[in-house]
């Protein structure tokens, strides 16, 4: 068939052929836009377990300068994670010192539900005696596209 000057179109051919590297191009595209969200949840998930790390350590460091008030029974540490957020008193006063101001969300597991350990506990129990809050890992199963577990992070 003839095309006229004025007359500028796609034969069949060449639309199947655009089609075809279109879904080329997005079959590729598909599993990197994947990847990138996996990525993007452990870096939240490092990040959150590094912000209750920390508020556990400074929780810490404050019963051992006696700024707070802690249960002698304890090694020093929060009693559980809502301390944290509610905060202590500082010594005599009726200043309290917050060290969190929620705990952070799993986005493994869509929930702030975080796995506790003790000083007393084994360094990979998955049981909490319940006493006081030395280390938080995450309840997940699943593994991380370094090969380990979540939950050993």
């Amino acid at each position: 068939m003839k095309r006229l000057g004025s007359q500028a179109g796609l034969t069949l051919l060449e639309l199947i052929l655009t089609c075809g590297i279109l879904v080329v191009m997005s079959s590729v595209a598909l599993p990197i836009a994947k990847y990138a969200v996996v990525r993007e949840k452990e870096g939240a998930l490092r990040h959150n377990l590094e912000e209750i790390r920390n508020a556990i350590d400074r929780y810490k460091d404050a019963a051992d300068h006696n700024q707070i008030k802690v249960d002698p029974s304890t090694e020093g540490y929060p009693p559980d994670l809502e301390t944290l957020v509610k905060g202590v008193r500082l010594g005599s006063t009726d200043k309290k010192i917050h060290f969190l101001r929620k705990i952070p969300v799993d986005p493994m597991t869509d929930r702030a539900d975080w796995g506790l350990r003790a000083v007393q506990d084994d360094p990979d129990s998955t049981h909490w005696n319940g006493k006081d809050v030395f280390d938080v890992y995450s309840r997940s199963s699943d593994t991380a596209m370094d090969g380990t577990k979540y939950s050993d992070w």
